[in-house]
């Protein structure tokens, strides 16, 4: 079988604990769909866009069943598990649509499939339904709670108690697991120097415009002795950086009783051997705390990176979004941030064109970017979601005229951001190498430094030296080219 994956790392998360279920039921993971039986999707569900590429790639995967070995192809993942039946209706190129609740089973799941006995698509239904409202009273309950990435309990025989989340190495096949102690409920799909690492799933907050909570429960911790042993697992793989993801990081531990274990865990991660680097994503502004802030901006290891979702400035429509904040109190955040940690990085999202925006709204999210010299912007232009409050708000904007507003801040965001990187000309940067040998004679590499996520904030080519993929190398910026930085290796600084 082969795994298809759309979407944020979150997801990537949960597609390596799917292969990771299925090799340890018998199953041959492959890299290319047209190689594979069966081929899932982990879908995405977030905004429209998402949800055409999910489609669009089920129906590419689909076109495979003519023309080769492939015979099933099977929707999982947040579109799934979003719209179910209706999904499997509007789209019978898909041989069968699982739930999260299916993930535990996945390999008898798929055999049926096979066998030309899929299981009927489940009927959605509001997931934070399924734990108890209390944080506090959640970490018993989700035991037996699909909760997808933190390996969770195989579904328990008839009558009996859940099956244990971890097993002993020896019950699982080669490479899976560590050479002693619990197993890791995981296998890579991608063998590069960095790995997201889950620390929770679910959402509590009630942000407008957001459908998330709904399909992806309430927010539900790991505890740190489980993120510890997965991280210990990721090193032995040969990762180098983790980053640490869920919907709402800032969260983490509040149903375990602790509102600020984060704090705790965060040097913990970073003192696992073989680990150089951890990074925290998915940051709610309105619980980023001091003590938070201090933590990712001095510990050692730990990147002095704030990913943070401040989505607008004006306090009319964040108030109107459900969310809080405004630009002076952002200021505000960012200040505390850059003063503990000068260079650090910054990344953020907003929308545009949310119902009731006015030109002065407009005008005051622009004020912000301005000052807040952001090294990373995503611009998104507002669209109703199905089920949440917003799609219900007055005051909705013409398409074309929040089209209009996505390319107008755009605009500015690219010309500020391509400012904050030269604004590094000069600094000294760690790069963690990616891509090796890009220039003349094979010298060269292409990284990332401290201040950039995978993926999406840009890259750090190192214009001389040889260098292995995985390697940290010191350099000092010379020049950029929008977001991305040109550096010149210094002499002898390599680990």
């Amino acid at each position: 079988m082969a795994l298809v994956t759309l979407g944020c790392a979150r997801n990537e998360v949960d597609s390596e604990e799917l292969a990771g279920r299925l090799e340890a039921d018998g199953w041959t993971v492959v890299d290319e769909p047209a190689d594979a039986d069966a081929v899932l999707v982990n879908t995405c569900g977030f905004v429209e866009s998402a949800k055409k590429d999910s489609i669009d790639t089920l129906l590419a995967a689909a076109d495979l069943k003519g023309s080769g070995r492939t015979q099933a192809v099977v929707a999982v993942g947040c579109l799934a598990e979003r719209y179910g039946a209706e999904l499997a209706a509007s789209l019978p190129e898909a041989d069968a649509v699982l739930s999260f609740d299916d993930y535990t089973s996945i390999g008898d799941r798929l055999r049926s499939v096979l066998a030309g006995s899929p299981p009927p698509a489940h009927v959605p239904s509001d997931r934070r339904l399924l734990l108890p409202i209390s944080p506090a009273q959640r970490p018993a309950a989700a035991r037996t709670a699909a909760l997808p990435g933190h390996g969770s309990p195989r579904t328990p025989a008839a009558g009996g108690p859940p099956a244990p989340a971890t097993t002993l190495a020896e019950d699982l096949p080669e490479g899976l697991a560590p050479a002693s102690g619990p197993r890791v409920l995981r296998r890579r799909l991608d063998g590069g120097p960095t790995a997201p690492l889950k620390l929770a799933s679910g959402c509590d907050r009630r942000c407008t415009f957001c459908a998330i909570p709904s399909y992806r429960g309430s927010f539900v911790s790991r505890p740190a002795d489980e993120v510890l042993t997965e991280a210990r697992w990721l090193a032995e793989q040969g990762v180098r950086e983790l980053v640490l993801v869920s919907e709402n990081s800032s969260s983490y531990g509040k149903d375990l009783g602790d509102g600020r274990a984060l704090e705790t865990l965060l040097p913990a991660v970073a003192a696992v051997d073989g680990i150089e680097r951890v990074r925290v994503s998915y940051l709610q502004p309105a619980e980023t705390r001091p003590s938070l802030i201090e933590a990712i901006a001095t510990t050692p290891g730990v990147m002095a990176y704030f990913d943070l979702s401040f989505q607008h400035a004006s306090a009319s429509v964040l108030r109107r979004m459900r969310r809080f904040g405004s630009t002076e109190l952002f200021l505000e955040l960012l200040g505390q941030a850059r003063a503990l940690a000068p260079q650090c990085g910054v990344r953020s999202n907003v929308i545009v064109g949310f119902p009731g925006e006015t030109d002065n709204d407009l005008a005051e999210l622009e004020r912000f970017l301005t000052l807040a010299r952001l090294d990373i912007v995503g611009v998104f232009g507002y669209s109703d979601e199905d089920g949440t409050e917003a799609a219900t708000h007055d005051g909705k904007i013409d398409p074309r005229e929040v089209a209009a507003r996505v390319d107008r801040v755009s605009r500015l965001v690219e010309e500020l951001t391509a400012q904050r990187a030269e604004d590094r000309v000069g600094d000294r940067v760690e790069v963690l190498v990616e891509q090796t040998a890009t220039g003349p004679g094979g010298s060269g590499a292409d990284g990332r430094a401290e201040h950039q996520g995978p993926e999406v904030d840009g890259t750090t080519t190192l214009l001389s030296g040889r260098w292995q993929v995985a390697e940290l190398v010191s350099a000092v910026v010379v020049g950029s080219s929008g977001v991305d930085l040109v550096a010149e290796p210094l002499p002898g600084q390599r680990r």
